[in-house]
């Protein structure tokens, strides 16, 4: 990172600031995108599926029969 400005000193301090409870910060979008708050760090989809092999699907739900919903609403009124 390049060296410290007094727009990094505002930035900083609008941070802090933004911790408070309640406290409504406002950052122009050059200050937005200086804080980090554009970053994307999120899984593109081809790592997301990647990340799902070798695990097993989920066991489909139990299809609940006529009776047992009839005693569903029973038990629930």
């Amino acid at each position: 990172m390049g060296s410290y400005t007094d727009d990094d000193a505002i930035i900083r301090q609008k941070l802090i600031d933004a911790e408070i409870p309640g406290a409504k910060i406002e950052f122009d979008p050059a200050e937005a995108d200086r804080a980090g708050a554009f970053v994307e760090d999120a899984l593109s989809e081809e790592d997301a599926r990647a990340a799902e092999e070798g695990l097993e699907p989920p066991a489909p739900a139990p299809v609940p029969t006529k009776g047992a919903l009839f005693a569903l609403a029973r038990a629930k009124n």
